[in-house]
């Protein structure tokens, strides 16, 4: 195998594809190695975790056919150091892998690529199929992962629920304690449900770049794909039940307070800072006399914090909530003003953009 390549295109499609190699701790050896393959005139770079895998596809100035695998992030570092704008050559010698740009050199020690895991393929013509702006794309993920669970007792809650309902694509993502919902795309013929590790999405949205302008997303039966400029991640889906829920948000409300978030955010942020020896309660009341919302740190062994801003307001109300759950939240939200619904002290807290309704972020409340 040879391969000749500008520097800063390998090093780019090496930082990627390095990622998700396991390291030192993993149980096959070759785990650790990035599948170089040079097929006609076409050079490709894989590397894999078995639960999910990346291609980078890369634009070489020549090459030869072969194929072979190396320490993939040894080959990484390498690169990433020399000159920008150098050309690289790499060849083999058996399992050997000497890579030169100039007067630089190096020979790592590879393995042969019969023992490289096979890669998950999918039958595209069995397949569901949407594409969407890679900025949308973005949003829509940022907005929705936010509120996705850590815990691998359950396993469903670990990642983000994409779903179709009358010809729209939905996403979602619960901790149990908080929900997120995104109408992701619009007027869509193809039905899904499926249920994508944030670790893939968090994957995909490091690896897009700036020059990326469209993403296509592939179902199978078990697995998702992601193809947008030179690079295709595979990811399995995970299996399991997401919980039903639509029937979590509140079709009504008692009371509407509508407001600015940059200022919302603000006191939420100083009151948080008073509310760390409590578990970062804090207590929002809205109060149509003065048409104030203040938000309060409860009192402890540090002191307490209180704060008001203006808003409209259609009730009064009170709650308590996790600070850093409501400043997750207003950090998705996408718009000047936000709006919070209030169903009583006890029922769940819904947070809206003020003008488009394509986003929905509920938080259930603390016992006070």
């Amino acid at each position: 195998m040879e391969i000749e390549v500008e520097s800063s295109k390998l090093a780019k499609a090496l930082a990627i594809v390095s990622r998700i190699a396991v390291g030192g701790k993993a149980t096959l050896p070759i785990l650790n190695n990035v599948l170089i393959r040079a097929e006609t005139k076409r050079v490709s770079l894989t590397t894999t975790n078995l639960d999910m895998a990346v291609i980078d596809y890369l634009p070489v100035s020549s090459s030869k056919d072969g194929v072979v695998t190396v320490p993939a992030r040894l080959l990484a570092e390498f690169v990433g150091n020399l000159p920008k704008g150098a050309t690289v050559k790499i060849h083999t010698e058996g399992t050997k892998v000497i890579t030169e740009s100039g007067k630089y050199s190096s020979t790592l020690n590879g393995a042969v690529a019969d023992d490289f895991p096979e890669l998950p393929e999918i039958d595209e013509e069995k397949t569901v199929r949407f594409k969407m702006g890679v900025d949308e794309f973005k949003v829509g993920i940022n907005q929705v992962i936010v509120a996705s669970s850590n815990d691998t007792t359950r396993p469903a809650l670990t990642g983000v629920y994409f779903n179709t309902d009358n010809g729209t694509l939905y996403i979602a993502g619960t901790d149990g304690y908080r929900l997120a919902e995104k109408r992701f795309i619009e007027k869509v013929k193809s039905e899904v449900k499926a249920i994508v590790p944030t670790s893939s999405l968090s994957e995909v949205m490091r690896s897009l770049s700036d020059e990326d302008e469209e993403i296509e997303i592939i179902f199978d039966e078990s697995q998702v794909r992601f193809r947008f400029g030179e690079i295709e991640i595979t990811s399995k889906l995970i299996d399991g039940s997401f919980p039903d829920y639509r029937q979590l948000i509140p079709k009504t409300n008692e009371a509407e307070v509508t407001l600015e978030k940059a200022e919302l955010l603000r006191v939420t942020k100083l009151a948080a800072l008073f509310a760390r020896e409590v578990g970062g309660s804090i207590v929002l009341e809205a109060k149509t006399a003065t048409k104030t919302f203040s938000v309060a740190s409860v009192a402890n062994e540090y002191g307490e914090n209180t704060s008001e801003i203006e808003a409209v307001i259609t009730k009064d109300e009170r709650v308590t909530l996790n600070s850093r759950f409501l400043i997750d939240a207003l950090n998705a939200v996408d718009e000047e003003n936000v709006v919070l619904e209030f169903s009583g002290r006890l029922n769940p807290i819904v947070i809206k953009n003020e003008k488009s309704n394509n986003y929905t972020h509920i938080i259930m409340p603390l016992k006070s």
